[in-house]
């Protein structure tokens, strides 16, 4: 094979580095911690409205937000935020669930019934693991 054949497959491939966000000591991906990776998530959309989609809830935000702010002033919106990122902060420890109830109160969507309501199952999750590892491991010990 001559180094011209070489280099044209070379050239399409992706390297491992690009592949794993997030390696461990040694460069290898830390596939308990993290899970696998997903090379369809860091493609490019394939629909235009996929972005679109994607970025719903947060253009929804920025439009609520404004509105806020032309309605009731500078200060409701910051507030708003403000509660936001406080009912955010209130996390159960890493190897449980947390079901947010508070953030979705706040958000109003505690009276609205979705997809993850009903098909996710927390006994059924891939993100269960080790208890005592997982508070070691978000508290930096290992």
């Amino acid at each position: 094979m001559n180094s011209r054949g070489l280099g044209s497959q070379l050239k399409d491939s992706f390297p491992i580095s690009e592949l794993s966000s997030s390696t461990g000591a040694y460069g290898i991906q830390d596939t308990l911690r993290t899970g696998f990776t997903s090379l369809k998530n860091e493609l490019l959309p394939t629909h235009a409205l996929e972005l679109s989609e994607r970025n719903f809830q947060i253009n929804q935000e920025k439009l609520d937000f404004s509105t806020l702010r032309n309605i009731q002033g500078l200060h409701a919106p910051l507030k708003l935020q403000m509660e936001y990122r406080a009912a955010k902060q209130v996390q159960r420890l890493p190897f449980l669930q947390s079901s947010n109830i508070a953030l979705d109160s706040l958000k109003g969507n505690d009276d609205c019934i979705g997809f993850e309501d009903i098909l996710n199952d927390p006994s059924q999750s891939e993100v269960m693991g080790e208890p005592h590892v997982m508070v070691e491991y978000s508290l930096g010990l290992l």
